[in-house]
């Protein structure tokens, strides 16, 4: 497959990953609203945060470095010892699951029976979901490898749905099953899902067709499973301590993402944190997930873009600009916006007790560290598909440094000014990871003649109308917003839709470049034999 055509499919998984978020995200709040009519809120809290966390957790620790591993590009692969290496997930996740349920059950405080019964049976199955998921992660990772874009799509939305029609009959019928609903349905949806792939694989290479697919490494159903290969090696060695670094580094940038629980933050923070990290969830993680698949399966890890294909260097350099230039958009058109809308968001979700006190100053500083967080999300994606072993090892010294000074830095922050100061933290760790990962494009490219950072300027007048936009919201904001009623806040939001939709104007006019490259993308052609 071309670089080319892994680009197209690369860029339909993006798009096909945002609109299943958003679908998934408009589901469970159908269905959140739904279930709230017949189960008591504290059962539904701790399914969303303290099950989903342990579920969440332990195949983010099983599964993370594997994947990152197993997707990297190399000219030549064993697949067998791939798939033997992938299915040493399944152990490990036997291991985190009884390990994070222990900690569940005896280190973490346990909900009162009489409000939420049956909680120790809701850590066992949620574990065990994660378990039973983790039996197909060598036909996602082939999948993925292999752009099967429909295929992921059919089987994450049919999943889904059929979990939230369980849920909806359970709690419909049965509501004083109470956890048991949620944990049934956790476990269905992982069966449903693992079933879709396994079932399509056996399809697929059950059928003459599946012979003209000739870029599969396998031939039949059990050439997925765990066996001996010829060479007589269970793994490949390389692959395998490829994968221990990335697991190292899954872990300190765990100890990041959650080094929340080390201070104590304000209920205000976590509901802003949960609008923040949606926008991020929604927006930036698809496009990391999947462009990160295209610059592993086009680039060779331990070579300099000198040794590399130079058309496949010049379509990943243009693509990294391109991505670039979009997360820097994207975050600059929420920080800009978010500064003098965060007031009246916080005002219509929660009323004046989320807008009146520091709920805004707390959202106008995530907007900026979301910024940071589309700007390092597109840097890691390509530092990480690159890196060779000995580079991601050289990072890792490097995040243990930073996960030590963010913790410091955290608990000083926070005791001088609240829960701003964990979000300036959190600033000051992406700030060194966008750092990192700069320097690293930097001496990829070096004697290239490609300058793919170059994404990161943008056009004089387009930083002008992003200035004046800011500054006539913020002026906005100050007449307008929002102890003057109704109409003075839809004055409000007039305005900054007019200002909105001059900036994204100006940058259609000013940045041909990335459009082309939105519209070349979106244009390219399917392969209907993948996609079938």
């Amino acid at each position: 497959m071309g670089s080319q055509e892994v680009l197209g499919q690369a860029a339909r998984l993006a798009s096909f990953g945002l609109i299943l978020q958003v679908l998934f995200r408009l589901i469970t709040f159908v269905l959140n609203a739904f279930i709230l009519r017949f189960l008591s809120k504290e059962i539904v809290g701790v399914v969303n945060v303290r099950l989903t966390l342990l579920y969440s957790t332990t195949l983010f620790l099983a599964r993370e470095a594997f994947r990152r591993a197993c997707l990297s590009g190399v000219t030549q692969r064993d697949w067998s010892q791939t798939f033997n290496l992938l299915w040493l997930t399944v152990p490990l996740g036997v291991f985190w699951s009884l390990f994070l349920g222990w900690v569940w059950l005896q280190l973490l405080e346990v909900p009162d029976p009489h409000v939420v019964p049956h909680y120790a049976t809701g850590v066992v199955l949620f574990g065990l979901s994660a378990v039973v998921e983790l039996l197909g992660e060598p036909f996602w990772v082939l999948a993925q490898a292999h752009m099967f874009v429909k295929l992921k799509v059919i089987a994450e939305s049919l999943s889904v749905i059929l979990k939230s029609i369980l849920t909806a009959f359970l709690v419909l019928w049965l509501p004083h099953w109470g956890l048991y609903i949620f944990s049934l349905a956790q476990l269905f949806y992982t069966t449903v899902l693992v079933l879709c792939y396994v079932t399509y694989f056996t399809k697929l290479l059950g059928s003459p067709e599946s012979t003209k697919l000739q870029t599969l490494p396998v031939s039949r159903i059990t050439d997925l499973l765990p066996n001996i290969t010829r060479s007589g090696a269970f793994i490949n060695w390389k692959e395998a301590k490829l994968t221990w670094s990335f697991f190292k580094q899954s872990f300190l940038k765990q100890i990041l993402t959650e080094g929340k629980w080390t201070v104590t933050l304000s209920g205000v923070y976590d509901i802003v944190n949960n609008l923040g990290a949606l926008v991020a969830r929604l927006i930036f993680q698809p496009i990391e997930e999947s462009f990160y698949i295209f610059f592993a399966k086009v680039l060779e890890r331990e070579k300099d873009a000198t040794l590399q294909k130079q058309e496949d260097v010049a379509v990943t350099a243009a693509v990294l600009e391109s991505l670039l230039k979009l997360a820097l958009l994207a975050g600059l058109t929420i920080t800009v916006f978010g500064f003098a809308y965060s007031q009246l968001a916080l005002d219509v979700y929660g009323g004046a007790m989320l807008s009146s006190g520091s709920g805004p100053v707390l959202l106008r500083s995530y907007c900026f560290y979301v910024l940071l967080l589309a700007i390092n999300g597109v840097t890691e994606c390509f530092t990480f598909a690159a890196m060779s072993k000995e580079e991601v090892d050289r990072y890792n010294f490097v995040m243990l440094a930073l996960s030590s000074s963010f913790l410091v830095l955290s608990y000083l922050l926070t005791r001088w000014c609240g829960s701003v100061g964990f979000i300036l933290a959190n600033c000051f760790n992406m700030g060194i990871r966008i750092t990192q990962s700069l320097c690293f494009i930097h001496r990829y490219y070096r004697r290239s003649p490609h300058r793919p950072l170059a994404g990161l300027r943008l056009s004089p007048v387009l930083l002008g109308a992003f200035a004046l936009s800011g500054g006539v919201t913020a002026v906005s904001e100050v007449f307008l917003c929002c102890e003057q009623g109704w109409p003075a806040r839809l004055a409000h939001i007039a305005v900054g839709a007019f200002c909105l939709g001059a900036t994204l104007g100006t940058a259609f006019l000013t940045e041909t470049k990335l459009i082309h490259f939105l519209r070349t993308q979106l244009g390219v052609p399917r392969r209907t034999d993948k996609m079938t």
